[in-house]
């Protein structure tokens, strides 16, 4: 044996003494264990949601607390209750849209976000014909403002923060082009025919419509929105899915039981109740203050659009912080969608029930914000990837229309 093979050995046999005499063999075999068994997330994902077995106790107790704030406002309290109704309406519109996205993981994608929208519209719709009901021929540009100010709201503010939100985090963000292009051509299409067009149509001078013009403007928002929800939901479904659908652990995750699904869908009826009666309370102090102030009357609708729009805005920009730009563009559209397409048609039903005129075409400042607002988005939303450079140019674009609202 040569001199190089007894000192191999020595070290061979020192090495085994030092793991059989101070490691434990099951640390060792943890050591040993192949690479292959241990999973590390990636760096650009967020944990999978976790779905609880039972509703949480706020979700509950927020449309109670709604009922029972106006029950006691029938007692006339007194100015300072005032507080206590806004705690109340923000606490309902939180739950209902909470209950709304159980419901909407229940059914899955794509037809949660199209629940979670229809949810929000219904919101802002119970939201404007009440003040229209509550404050008589004075609201007939309550729907127009509202609607409008949604549409700003979601196209500049909330598709600017998800595309800057998200490019930040990850440098870069794709999502399917078909998808979005066949929600953008619908929204920009009943947004001109019903804010737009009233200006320049003979029968009755802009910006309004006649009451068979009307009619007809509200059933054409309905089939175009109808057309757009059985594109999404039958027809072309794969077009609205995120391109890694597949591998979205969020997507994937468990959904709530049947039990839990129709208690929170009673719960979002609740709380679409009590979202309609505390906003018709509200709305005479809503006018005053606004009128102290010497605010313009389309701040109302700017107020109810935000006020509507604000957990969903915060739920698209979690989906684009995790990276789900598709998810993210699904919810902000697809509510200005369903918010155009369904409010229209109902306040035109309460204008030809009331004999109330509705007032529907924008001014030219507002035309021009619209136009530029869509043609940007075009623009924009037209390669499938989206850098902070859109962002922040859709959030510009909100700047300047908040800007010229308030200063005319």
């Amino acid at each position: 044996m040569t001199r190089a093979s007894v000192i191999i050995s020595c070290r061979a046999a020192f090495a085994r003494f030092v793991l059989r005499r101070f490691i434990p063999l099951r640390t060792v075999a943890l050591v040993l264990q192949p690479a292959t068994f241990i999973h590390r997330p990636d760096n650009d994902t967020y944990p999978p949601m976790k779905i609880s077995p039972s509703l949480p106790l706020w979700s509950i107790a927020s449309p109670i607390l709604g009922w029972l704030v106006y029950a006691v406002n029938g007692l006339q309290p007194g100015g300072w209750f005032v507080a206590l109704l806004v705690v109340g309406l923000m606490a309902s519109v939180l739950a209902a849209v909470y209950h709304a996205e159980v419901v909407a993981h229940k059914v899955g994608e794509p037809f949660g976000t199209l629940v979670l929208a229809l949810a929000v519209t219904l919101i802002e719709v119970a939201l404007i014909v009440s003040l229209m009901l509550a404050g008589g021929e004075a609201t007939t540009g309550l729907a127009r403002d509202t609607v409008f100010a949604a549409i700003m709201i979601i196209l500049n503010g909330i598709v600017g923060i998800c595309l800057l939100v998200g490019a930040s985090q990850h440098r870069e963000q794709s999502f399917g082009q078909h998808g979005v292009s066949a929600s953008l051509a619908t929204l920009a299409a009943i947004a001109v025919l019903t804010l737009v067009l009233p200006n320049y149509t003979l029968t009755k001078i802009g910006p309004y419509y006649s009451a068979s013009q009307l009619a007809f403007i509200a059933v054409i928002s309905l089939v175009l929105y109808g057309t757009f929800v059985l594109v999404q939901t039958v027809r072309h479904r794969d077009y609205f899915l995120p391109p890694n659908a597949a591998g979205d652990a969020e997507a994937h995750a468990e959904p709530p039981s049947n039990k839990v699904a129709i208690f929170a869908a009673v719960l979002l009826l609740a709380c679409l109740g009590a979202v309609v009666l505390l906003a018709k309370a509200l709305a005479p102090t809503l006018e005053a203050g606004l009128d102290n102030l010497g605010a313009p009357k389309s701040v109302v609708g700017i107020i109810i659009a935000a006020i509507v729009l604000l957990p969903e805005g915060l739920a698209a920009v979690r989906a684009a912080r995790a990276n789900r730009l598709q998810t993210s563009l699904n919810l902000a559209i697809g509510s200005a969608l369903a918010s155009i397409g369904l409010t229209i048609p109902a306040v035109a039903v309460v204008s030809l029930a009331t004999g109330w005129t509705l007032s529907l075409g924008l001014d030219v400042k507002s035309t021009v914000l619209l136009m530029l607002s869509f043609i940007v988005a075009g623009f924009s939303l037209s390669t499938g990837r989206t850098t902070v450079m859109q962002g922040m140019v859709h959030l510009v674009i909100f700047a300047v229309y908040l800007f010229t609202t308030i200063v005319p």
